[in-house]
């Protein structure tokens, strides 16, 4: 995931007054877990991480966004959890960051 499209996702977070402090920490930690993770797999296959980097800034935006649209960020987080399946056996820290980050985005009531 590149340092641009974690900024974004970043700044939207942040930006989202919605969303607790305690969450907002919450979610920036496991993105920040999440960054290395997908670097990993991009080693492999750059088209797949990029992919699963785009389901993970899709769903960070939806969830910052005010507008309550829990179908969307379902959508989203769905397609995230197919993306990185079958990374489950080579890449199983990918796949425990992505399940962590989708009970976060979960526990704001997605």
């Amino acid at each position: 995931m590149t340092d641009e499209r974690i900024q974004k996702i970043k700044s939207a977070i942040e930006a989202a007054d919605h969303i607790s402090p305690e969450k907002k920490t919450e979610l920036l930690d496991v993105l920040a877990k999440l960054k290395p993770a997908i670097a990993e797999v991009a080693q492999t296959s750059e088209e797949e991480a990029e992919s699963i980097s785009r389901f993970v800034e899709a769903s960070a935006h939806e969830v910052a966004s005010k507008k309550e649209r829990p179908e969307s960020v379902e959508r989203v987080l769905h397609k995230l959890n197919q993306s990185v399946e079958k990374f489950e056996a080579s890449h199983p820290q990918l796949t425990a960051f992505v399940t962590e980050y989708s009970a976060v985005l979960s526990g704001l009531g997605i």
